[in-house]
């Protein structure tokens, strides 16, 4: 069932699966939409879950208002609001980079709302920075303002698969975003980002990355949480970034794997 939630400043798109399942909410990463884990939340439903799958506001088929702008406290209440929307009790949260971070966030701020977390291809919220790390992450927006608009979609498609195929399909998703857009989402999801070593996952965590993931410092992130949450980070060979356009079937099975390992420990 595809579904539309109202939000004020933004209309947020959905599709939820349906079925009495334990509910699984997928949010995708920045300039992507809903369909980057159509595979996945299609598997995720036949498995014998309830799946959905979501547009972030100005995203997709989600709009923005006309002069608002994207913010990472707009996107965590939307996240909420749709989950209260469909009734979902406890669902569990899969969210690729932003979608990642702000389902970290949701969990952080909000840990009797969800009963599990799979991080995809994000960088770990409260995990160490080194200076580099810091500087990086701090300069990130300004040097994006000095990419060409008409070039800004084809370097972050590059940058984000391996496949050709999966290249291209970023590169038009990415397209659609404006570049002033796009620089507010890049800010909203650094905003997510600061070192709490102290900080441990309420929730049980499930970690999957592209084993050749080369986005800032996500592959090192999710090695370095993997050993402080005592989980497997499950390492998809051949894939980049957008792990799950490069091998959509081994993430699925990585997925899928995750959850009824859960759902036997909860037995």
């Amino acid at each position: 069932m595809e579904g539309i939630l109202e939000r004020g400043t933004a209309t947020i798109r959905y599709v939820d699966g349906g079925g009495s399942g334990r509910p699984v909410v997928f949010t995708h990463g920045a300039g992507m939409d809903a369909a980057s884990f159509a595979a996945q939340a299609e598997a995720v439903q036949d498995a014998g879950f309830r799946s959905i799958h979501w547009d972030l506001r100005a995203h997709g088929a989600s709009t923005l208002a006309a002069g608002a702008r994207f913010t990472a406290r707009d996107a965590l209440d939307d996240l909420g609001a749709l989950i209260d929307e469909l009734r979902l009790e406890s669902p569990i949260l899969v969210g690729h980079s932003l979608g990642g971070n702000l389902s970290q966030a949701f969990v952080r701020a909000h840990p009797l709302r969800a009963s599990g977390l799979i991080a995809v291809g994000t960088t770990w919220n409260t995990g160490p920075l080194s200076r580099g790390e810091r500087i990086g992450l701090r300069m990130a927006a300004p040097m994006l303002r000095l990419i060409p608009s008409s070039k800004l979609a084809g370097l972050m498609a590059d940058a984000s698969a391996m496949t050709p195929e999966a290249v291209e399909s970023i590169r038009a998703t990415f397209a659609r975003m404006p570049k002033s857009v796009f620089i507010d989402v890049w800010r909203a999801t650094a905003s997510f980002v600061g070192p709490d070593p102290e900080y441990r996952s309420p929730v049980p965590v499930g970690l999957v990355v592209g084993a050749e993931d080369r986005t800032g410092n996500i592959r090192k992130a999710m090695q370095a949480w993997a050993g402080a949450e005592g989980v497997r980070l499950h390492a998809i060979p051949g894939a980049g970034h957008v792990v799950m356009a490069d091998a959509p079937n081994a993430t699925s099975a990585a997925i899928i794997g995750i959850l009824r390992e859960w759902d036997a420990a909860a037995r």
